[in-house]
């Protein structure tokens, strides 16, 4: 089955402590939104420490257009989609001329051509090489990219297959929204950049950590798109995110999980690493409670929450990047997210050292 082959994550030159945050947003809103006062309590709720940034706090201050807003996320996500990519071909080990296939996944900006066409172009990788692009998949997009990766590398056994994940959340920020959605989205999501090279099963010498796909499964929730996902404005993207996602957690994630690893033959008890996308605080509190977890299970999907805030699709990328880097139990392991539709993603790994 499919292997890990290397996973790497960037920081922003420019993470950002919370508080200063909330005082920017404070400073910024309160001309013309009287009642900020109440709504700043957000970003205290959100256990968020520092935020990954791509801009230092002063860009957001002046108004953009959106062309300038997307013009900066191609630019920006073309830079470090790079620098994540040689990070990780160097951790692999693995020649940038052995990559067969590409994918990348974003929903905070727009590019034609794509900007894993961009990205190919500026490394000089395989002229051949086959390329997938996905957009709008939200948070889920770092579990489902990562299960069409690990799908690529079943179907050829000799692929090296890198996933790249790009979101540039404060790119997509509205100064003229005094909605809750945007002061949530305000106090909680950042910018993150994460790449993964996934190995077929000739390609398993590559390597060390082995860590390997078994299965995936997902789930849309019929009447639910409302929950999550953007607006389309003519000044940019306006987002939608609702306090329902919790108690929408809560009913359903047990019962998912139970018939997901029912049908691979397993139980909830034999998972051993939940590799988790921290939504937010409430978010993990819903995942701890439904499936009875320990107080430790996601101690390292709550750690990149505190560090770096909600970075979409990337997020959980850098969970599995700590698992990677700091060791894990040997066992069965669960990747999962929650993202727009509204809708769920799981992978199924078997983790051993």
């Amino acid at each position: 089955m499919p292997s890990l082959a290397s996973v790497s994550t960037i920081d922003f030159p420019y993470q950002t402590d919370q508080q200063e945050i909330k005082q920017f947003a404070k400073a910024l809103f309160a001309p013309s939104f009287p009642e900020v006062e109440r709504m700043l309590s957000a970003f205290d709720n959100t256990e968020i420490q520092t935020r990954n940034l791509c801009q230092p706090l002063a860009y957001y201050l002046r108004p953009h257009t959106f062309q300038e807003q997307n013009l900066e996320y191609i630019r920006l996500a073309l830079e470090y989609s790079v620098k994540a990519i040689e990070k990780c071909l160097a951790s692999a080990k693995i020649g940038k001329e052995e990559v067969t296939d590409t994918l990348f996944i974003s929903t905070t900006g727009l590019a034609t051509p794509s900007v894993d066409a961009l990205i190919v172009n500026q490394m000089r990788l395989n002229q051949n090489i086959n390329r997938m692009s996905i957009f709008g998949l939200g948070c889920g997009g770092g579990v489902s990219g990562y299960a069409k990766a690990c799908a690529l590398a079943k179907a050829n056994p000799d692929a090296v297959v890198l996933l790249v994940a790009v979101e540039l959340c404060s790119l997509t920020f509205l100064r003229d929204d005094f909605s809750k959605s945007n002061f949530i989205g305000a106090s909680l999501f950042s910018d993150g950049v994460a790449a993964c090279l996934i190995a077929g099963d000739n390609r398993v010498n590559h390597t060390e950590n082995k860590i390997r796909f078994l299965a995936n499964e997902s789930k849309l929730y019929y009447d639910s798109q409302q929950m999550m996902g953007w607006d389309f404005l003519d000044n940019g993207f306006k987002v939608l995110f609702s306090s329902s996602i919790p108690a929408l957690i809560s009913r359903n994630v047990r019962e998912d999980v139970a018939e997901f690893l029912s049908r691979q033959g397993l139980k909830i008890a034999d998972i051993k690493n939940y590799i988790f996308h921290p939504g937010g605080r409430k978010v993990l509190a819903a995942y701890e409670e439904a499936l009875d977890m320990g107080t430790d299970s996601l101690n390292k999907a709550r750690e990149i929450m505190t560090r770096y805030g909600n970075m979409s699709s990337s997020t959980v990328l850098y969970v599995l990047e700590r698992f990677f880097r700091e060791g894990y139990e040997n066992g069965y392991s669960l990747m999962m997210a929650m993202g727009p539709g509204f809708s769920s993603e799981m992978v199924l790994l078997d983790m051993k050292r």
